[in-house]
């Protein structure tokens, strides 16, 4: 080999071994994005850095010609996708579903953007207030929504919480303070997951042998109205929260509110309308759009 050849030799192997070392440090230094981090406490990285003196057969510390170092903390970084399920809620069995014309005139702002309609807007909070039915003087409508049949058993409804709702300030369209007469506004239910809910039967029809209009719906409340008018300011509203929405219903609701809601559906007294998202259900009744307690035996709750 000549001399040209040799310094070519020694040259290239400089290159290799300069860019290995490069290339090692720039991964040791290099930032990764944060994902999913894992932190090894330090008594474990010590007995690692142990067993690598020993195995390493050093005495003074770790042995790296790289000059690679041992952090207390060691960052594992693992990169999961993300999968997300849509929503779905469970048909219900031999339920079917239909629609009737509505008295104009139609409500007067989209129905999810309208408070009456969509309680979601107002919200409510929990009180302290007793939780089971009450006894209050005056008189009653003996045709009044009862609210047992929101059960496929008819049974008097546990409440396993008790809630104010929030009035709404149509000046500035926008939500005000809790409503406090009555004390009591929105019912917690008890159910068990999953069991269908019903409409409670009243001593009202719409026609057809229908007892209400679905006014509202999404894929977890309902707003249902006594009488063929787009709005709760006659008759008896019923709201219905924690609730999984029967998905041909809402597709039918959905499918009319797209088209002007000149008809909505309609259904009669004791058919399924969904099924419970959890161990609570959520329940406010209104009279021409004032809320009442629905706690009151004489006028929900009759021979309970």
């Amino acid at each position: 080999m000549n001399e040209g050849q040799r310094i070519k030799r020694q040259t290239l192997r400089l290159l290799l071994v300069g860019g290995g070392l490069a290339l090692a440090l720039g991964l040791a230094n290099a930032p990764l994005p944060t994902q999913a981090t894992s932190d090894l406490p330090h008594q474990h990285m010590a007995s690692g850095g142990e067993r690598g003196r020993q195995s390493a057969g050093t005495t003074g510390g770790w042995s790296d010609p790289v000059g690679i170092r041992p952090s207390e903390v060691i960052t594992h970084y693992v990169f999961l996708p993300l999968i997300a399920k849509p929503k779905t809620c469970p048909p219900i069995s031999g339920e079917s579903y239909s629609s009737l014309s509505v008295n104009p005139p139609p409500t007067d702002r989209p129905a999810e953007i309208h408070a009456d309609l969509n309680l979601a807007l107002r919200g409510y909070e929990p009180t302290d207030k007793y939780k089971g039915l009450m006894d209050f003087n005056g008189g009653f409508d003996p045709g009044a929504p009862q609210l047992p049949g929101l059960f496929a058993d008819n049974r008097t409804g546990t409440f396993s919480a008790v809630y104010q709702i929030y009035d709404w300030n149509w000046d500035c369209n926008c939500r005000g303070g809790l409503v406090t007469s009555p004390e009591v506004t929105l019912a917690g239910l008890a159910v068990t997951p999953d069991e269908t809910i019903h409409v409670p039967g009243s001593g009202y029809t719409i026609g057809s042998g229908y007892e209400v209009l679905v006014l509202y719906a999404s894929m977890e409340r309902i707003t249902l109205n006594y009488t063929r008018d787009d709005t709760v300011s006659e008759g008896y509203t019923l709201h219905v929260e924690n609730v999984c929405v029967e998905p041909n219903l809402l597709a039918l609701y959905q499918a009319w509110n797209s088209a002007g809601r000149g008809q909505l559906p309609a259904l009669r007294a004791g058919q399924a309308f969904g099924s419970a998202l959890d161990d609570e259900i959520g329940v406010v009744i209104r009279d021409k759009g004032t809320s009442m307690d629905p706690r009151s035996r004489k006028d929900w709750w009759q021979g309970r």
